[in-house]
């Protein structure tokens, strides 16, 4: 998956924007207003932020070499996803949607309903 492969599945997810609120280079999408996936457009190598579980983010740090602490965020939280064919494009995909889901999760009770 490349980067517009990426951001086009994100925008296909409901309530989900794309942003720049740090800087011109820095793409984030929300859900209701809420951060789930941020990637830098002029980095050379292509990575994403996703917001993880933080016991599943210990054991996917532990398994894959290119799963790593989130790089400027709560580590505990977040991970680094190096995207450079060290792990199936499914284990990617899956993990965009944990981070969705977990913030969709945390999502006020009247927000959540508008998912169904």
């Amino acid at each position: 998956m490349n980067v517009e492969e990426f951001r086009v599945y994100c925008l296909s997810k409901p309530l989900v924007t794309e942003e720049f609120p740090f800087d011109e280079t820095t793409l984030v999408f929300k859900v209701a207003g809420k951060m789930f996936a941020l990637t830098g457009l002029d980095d050379s190598e292509f990575k994403v932020n996703l917001k993880c579980d933080p016991d599943r983010s210990v054991v996917l740090r532990e398994e894959y070499e290119s799963i790593r602490p989130g790089w400027h965020m709560n580590k505990k939280h977040w991970n680094t996803v190096h995207i450079d064919g060290s792990f199936p494009e499914e284990l990617f995909v899956e993990l965009i949607d944990h981070s969705y889901a977990l913030v969709v999760k945390s999502l006020p009770k009247k927000i959540r309903e508008q998912f169904g």
